[in-house]
């Protein structure tokens, strides 16, 4: 909830902005607790307003939908100057899907923040290979608040680590769901990366087959 103070000399009300950043694997619930947490300020009858990539349409070309289908209606753009341009007199800002945003998105939440916005971020912290990923972990330092949320290893139920790529593809950026992207605890994606490299076929070079 957005808070609120009274100023001692003009007696105007300011709200306190604050970034809070939800991250995690994929399947982990980073967008179900965005969901969460924007439907309560709505409940609350703040003004909201959600953007997200719009690259994402993966569920929908302008809702922000979840992987267990809870959504929520939301604005579609394609850089993060667009959201200080569309924010408005809105009191609550949520952004998804951050980790596809350009490294602008940090400074537009700071200044969101400091005009006393609550703005709520949800994303990738780590790429497909476990690196760092966009502007979530730089965020992650200057938020007022982190969650970090976790999915279960598919198999040994172990607590998640990464979001591991089932598809061949070296693009660090491939829009994905459960035939693409699976998670998966430390050991587990270490194991996964060793039988990679073990099965890897081998190119053969001047052999003759004789029937």
């Amino acid at each position: 909830m957005t808070t609120s103070m009274t100023d001692n000399i003009t007696g105007e009300y300011r709200r306190h902005g604050r970034i809070e950043v939800v991250c995690g694997s994929m399947f982990s619930g980073k967008t179900e607790e965005l969901i969460r947490r924007l439907k309560r300020a709505k409940f609350a009858r703040q003004q909201v307003e959600i953007f997200k990539p719009a690259i994402d349409t993966r569920y929908s070309d302008a809702d922000v939908v979840s992987h267990d289908q809870n959504s929520i209606p939301s604005t579609p753009i394609d850089s993060s100057a667009s959201i200080l341009l569309l924010a408005g007199e809105n009191e609550v800002i949520g952004i998804d899907e951050a980790q596809f945003f350009d490294d602008g998105l940090i400074d537009v939440c700071n200044e969101l923040a400091n005009r006393g916005i609550r703005v709520i971020v949800a994303g990738l912290d780590m790429d497909f290979k476990g690196s760092p990923f966009g502007p979530i972990p730089a965020l992650c330092s200057i938020a007022d608040d982190v969650q970090k949320v976790h999915a279960i290893c598919v198999k040994c139920g172990s607590q998640a680590y990464v979001s591991h790529r089932l598809v061949e593809s070296d693009k660090r950026v491939l829009l994905g769901e459960t035939h693409e992207y699976e998670p998966l605890c430390r050991e587990c994606y270490k194991n996964v990366c060793r039988k990679k490299k073990r099965h890897k076929p081998e190119i053969l070079k001047n052999k003759t087959i004789k029937c």
